[in-house]
């Protein structure tokens, strides 16, 4: 059921190459011969930019902003879901279907847009990556910054090992993340009955202010677009093509959008689990104190060795634990973002270039405003990881850009035949989309008004 002839499959040196069970087969086989995409998306979900924006959430403002994570997340699914879906049945990604619906300019325009977001976590992934050497090595953070050149390898290494090796390398990243938060959130102890409270959404998220640090609404907005992603979007769309199922029977396209989904949502809740950790760790260990003291990675690393602040489960394990973590987080988002950036380059602009071409060239262009943060301002100051923040609220202004053609996409007749949205995923989605419109003309607003 292939709707549209395009000039080449999305990723097409690994579309269509893993094995998938035959019809017969038990529900658990089937399920992981389909689970692995919903990682690569995942992680993009708990990288450093959502460290640094759940962590600090929690130290300023306790558990207020748990229903950001939660209603983040649940946005997430949807959205990831049509994804799955339009990739399947269509045998396009969100890119080059963009692509069939609009001229030359606006695609790209939307492409340079893209683009942008795919640097703006790139810098996050930088940062991150560059502290945690930093902090487990002690290599100086410019030395770092360059040494994250190097991840090429890496991915390289991965892809000639299969599109499997890549799914399991980055699962098992994921796993160790969530081991060492999970470990470091039950010595920490948290209030169960406040945590519970904390995903009742509260007008205390527009309002709530700490004199000298970001609003809860900034941080709230950094939350939301370090966890949807707009590049997310676009990279599932295309890495669900790479089973081997029947694109010609109805059957087999029905049973693969559905343990598509599955296995996207259980990814997913996956990272909003890791999510919920990370802001729970920040208030259970953090708030209350001075905000000045906890902003950035560095400090909340000293503070795990501080029995004035963490009291006595303080230890040298638990901040190396924490910088092993977020030097996992770096490696593994890094590998979705050069996938994405070959998706999105060649579904806009129909360009082509060798992967290690354009891993190298995103890189760079990615550590440059990081280095020049580092030589301006030096490593010890707050601005590199105010940057990281800030590149979050970008992806935030960006993903509505992402949405709006997905959502117009999938609830076309056209385009996606019986596979259609209903009616409840459509009002879900566009209530979705202009809810974070709404919020981010607000931020702009509360961002410019003091400069008039």
């Amino acid at each position: 059921m292939k709707l549209h002839s395009i000039p080449s499959a999305s990723l097409e040196e690994i579309n269509n190459t893993v094995p998938v069970p035959q019809k017969n087969a038990s529900f658990l086989k089937k399920l992981f011969a389909y689970s692995g995409p919903g990682a690569l998306v995942a992680v993009g979900y708990m990288d450093p930019g959502n460290w640094i924006t759940s962590i600090q959430g929690g130290a300023l403002y306790s558990y207020l902003l748990l229903s950001v994570i939660l209603i983040s997340s649940l946005i997430a699914m949807l959205l990831q879901a049509m994804c799955a879906k339009l990739g399947i049945v269509t045998g396009l990604d969100l890119a080059q279907a963009t692509k069939l619906k609009t001229g030359r300019k606006l695609s790209v325009a939307l492409w340079l847009t893209t683009e942008l977001a795919i640097m703006a976590t790139e810098i996050a992934e930088v940062i991150g990556s560059a502290i945690a050497l930093n902090l487990l090595f002690n290599i100086p953070l410019m030395l770092g910054v360059i040494i994250t050149v190097l991840d090429v390898l890496l991915l390289l290494a991965l892809m000639m090992g299969g599109f499997r090796k890549i799914e399991a390398f980055v699962f098992t990243l994921i796993l160790t993340i969530f081991v060492i938060f999970g470990y470091e959130v039950i010595l920490a102890d948290p209030s169960m009955s406040s945590i519970l409270g904390g995903f009742i959404p509260k007008s205390d998220i527009f309002t709530a202010q700490i004199t000298g640090q970001d609003s809860a609404l900034l941080i709230g907005l950094g939350i939301v677009g370090a966890t949807v992603m707009p590049h997310n979007l676009y990279l599932h769309s295309s890495i669900v093509q790479t089973r081997r199922y029947d694109r010609n029977d109805r059957k087999s396209l029905k049973e693969a959008i559905k343990f598509a989904t599955i296995d996207s949502n259980l990814q997913l809740g996956f990272s909003f689990i890791i999510n919920c950790l990370l802001l729970v760790l920040g208030a259970a260990l953090f708030f209350g104190h001075n905000p000045d003291d906890l902003g950035r990675f560095a400090q909340l690393y000293d503070a795990l060795k501080n029995e004035s602040i963490v009291g006595p489960i303080a230890s040298s394990l638990l901040a190396t634990l924490f910088a092993v973590a977020l030097l996992a987080s770096g490696q593994n988002a890094t590998i979705t973002g050069t996938l994405t950036g070959q998706i999105v380059m060649e579904g806009f602009v129909h360009m082509k270039v060798p992967m290690w071409v354009r891993r190298i060239a995103t890189r760079l262009l990615a550590i440059i405003p990081v280095v020049i943060c580092i030589y301006i301002w030096g490593s010890k100051g707050d601005v590199v990881e105010k940057l990281l923040v800030y590149t979050q609220v970008f992806l935030s202004l960006a993903l509505p850009i992402s949405m709006v053609p997905l959502l117009l996409i999938t609830s076309s007749k056209k385009m996606m035949g019986e596979f259609v949205n209903g009616k409840i995923t459509m009002i879900l989605g566009w209530i979705s989309t202009v809810a974070l419109v709404v919020l981010n003309i607000q931020l702009i607003w509360a961002t410019l008004a003091p400069l008039f």
